[in-house]
């Protein structure tokens, strides 16, 4: 491991454990020395997770079921489901070229329109990637303030009765991170609020048809909304390679250091029971070494570009294009193909890439 790779993975070690335990860690293994301070961090140090206090093990609920004794309401009743496409619509859009906003519009007109995945009465979740509090959006470790934003606009347009937008920083309090990011600014100015994860709302729960993961803490507001949506970064990943859709979603679990072991199967079961109703990866500036966290912005490319899939599987796929891999090289995107989550072959998928402005 490069002196480069080491920093970074002391650096997520230490947000994970704590700096007590990494010392513990290390001297154990050879006395590595921790990581110094890098020069644009601000001074706020990460805050060490705390276990939650969980509930026992259950099952699943349906995505937007309401609890027994709840009055029934629109977003109780609405379909969970997007709606299916008709056939002009297709299985993956690609917009290139223009502002953030307008290529999530042009991107999800061409889907089939926000309406075909979000109706009057819903109660929206959106999960974009604030993994940390020591950037803002533009070194491409957090998903980009206004590819977020658009997507709140466009829910609430299509009646949604509530979008909330949350994620659990590894790095950095919840308030900070979401601060720093950009996008605590850019929600709240279209009309959505930023959530902060409470430790009490993760709850055991029971994965069905599981091949690895049969039951975790998760986020419960996240499996009871009516609609789920992921908005990753594409961003380089020292362990996994790539941060996609897929792997977002780790953000709404808890023990998150355990599923980078069998990883492939792990986030393909947990990915078939949170199931997002819609993929939108932001590739408007990808980080394409030294991730999650980045930190150089010589890491960072820009392509201006808004992935769009019901698919999470398809979604992830063409992402790994963008840094010339393939599905295979992906241990998630090959164990969802395998398992029927989605599809990797690109080639036999109605693919419509868009030219947005210029």
């Amino acid at each position: 491991m490069n002196a480069m790779s080491r920093r970074y993975f002391l650096r997520w070690l230490t947000a994970t454990v704590g700096a007590t335990t990494t010392a513990q860690l290390l001297s154990a293994c050879g006395g590595a020395s921790m990581p110094t301070p890098v020069p644009d961090r601000p001074t706020a140090v990460p805050t060490k997770a705390v276990a939650p206090t969980l509930a026992p093990t259950r099952p699943a609920p349906t995505r937007g079921a309401q609890p027994p004794d709840a009055a029934p309401t629109a977003e109780a009743t609405a379909t969970t489901a997007p709606a299916p496409a008709s056939s002009g619509v297709p299985d993956l859009v690609v917009a290139r070229g223009g502002e953030p906003g307008a290529l999530v519009q042009q991107a999800l007109k061409a889907l089939g329109g926000i309406e075909r995945f979000v109706k009057p009465g819903n109660d929206v979740v959106i999960k974009p990637n604030i993994c940390v509090a020591y950037h803002s959006y533009e070194y491409a470790a957090t998903t980009n303030p206004w590819v977020v934003a658009e997507l709140v606009k466009l829910c609430l347009g299509a009646g949604a009765s509530r979008v909330r937008v949350m994620d659990y920083p590894f790095g950095g309090s919840a308030e900070e991170a979401y601060a720093i990011s950009g996008i605590k600014e850019q929600v709240e100015a279209a009309g959505g609020r930023m959530e902060t994860m409470s430790r009490v709302k993760y709850v055991n729960t029971r994965l069905t048809d599981a091949q690895v993961l049969t039951d975790w803490p998760i986020y419960d507001d996240a499996l009871k909304a009516a609609v789920l949506i992921d908005v990753p970064i594409a961003k380089h990943h020292s362990l996994a390679r790539l941060t996609l859709g897929m792997k977002n979603l780790m953000g709404l679990i808890q023990n998150r250091e355990s599923i980078h072991y069998q990883m492939g199967e792990k986030l393909t079961d947990l990915a078939r029971h949170l199931h997002p109703t819609l993929t939108v990866v932001d590739a408007v500036r990808i980080l394409m070494d030294n991730g999650p966290t980045g930190g150089d912005l010589n890491d960072v490319k820009q392509l201006d570009t808004v992935i769009a899939s019901a698919d999470i599987v398809a979604a992830d796929t063409y992402a790994a294009t963008l840094f010339g891999l393939q599905p295979e090289d992906i241990d998630y995107i090959r164990a969802g193909a395998a398992a029927g989550l989605g599809r990797s072959d690109l080639q036999n998928l109605k693919i419509e890439e868009l030219r947005v402005g210029g």
